[in-house]
C-alpha cells in the first residue's frame, strides 16, 4: 500500500542567513534512510558552509539561480536546469544573485548531519 506524507518537516538551515527547507521525504519527516527530497526556498545573499557528502545530490532550480562552487570553480544553475552534485566531492551552495532561489534538493542516501562533512 502507498504511503501518503501529509505535509513537510521544516529543517533549520545551515549558512549565512535563513533559508527554508521543507522535508518531504528523508530521516526527519518519513524516516525514509535510502532517499531524501526537500523543496529548498534561499534568500539573496545566503551562503552555506562547504562539505564533502557521502551522498550524491540532484537539484532542480525551480526559480532564481543556484551557485555552486567545486573544486575546479563554480556554475550558476538557473531556473529549469538542475546539477547533480557526486559523493566525495567538495562543493559549496550559495544564492547570491537578486531573489535567491528556490529548487528541489534530492540526497541519495539521505541527507543527514553525520555524512554531510561540513567545514568548520
Amino acid at each position: 500500500m502507498p504511503t501518503l506524507v501529509p505535509q513537510a518537516t521544516r529543517i533549520t538551515s545551515a549558512g549565512s542567513r535563513p533559508k527554508l527547507i521543507d522535508e518531504y521525504i528523508g530521516r526527519v519527516n518519513s524516516k525514509t534512510a535510502g532517499v531524501s527530497v526537500a523543496h529548498m526556498r534561499s534568500p539573496q545573499g545566503w551562503i552555506e558552509p562547504g562539505q564533502t557528502p557521502e551522498f550524491d545530490e540532484f537539484t532542480v532550480v525551480l526559480k532564481g539561480t543556484l551557485r555552486v562552487r567545486h573544486q575546479q570553480g563554480e556554475m550558476n544553475v538557473s531556473a529549469g536546469q538542475a546539477v547533480i552534485t557526486h559523493r566525495g566531492e567538495w562543493i559549496q551552495y550559495s544564492t547570491p544573485v537578486e531573489g535567491g532561489a528556490e529548487y528541489i534538493a534530492v540526497c541519495l542516501p539521505a541527507f543527514s548531519m553525520e555524512t554531510v562533512h561540513r567545514d568548520e
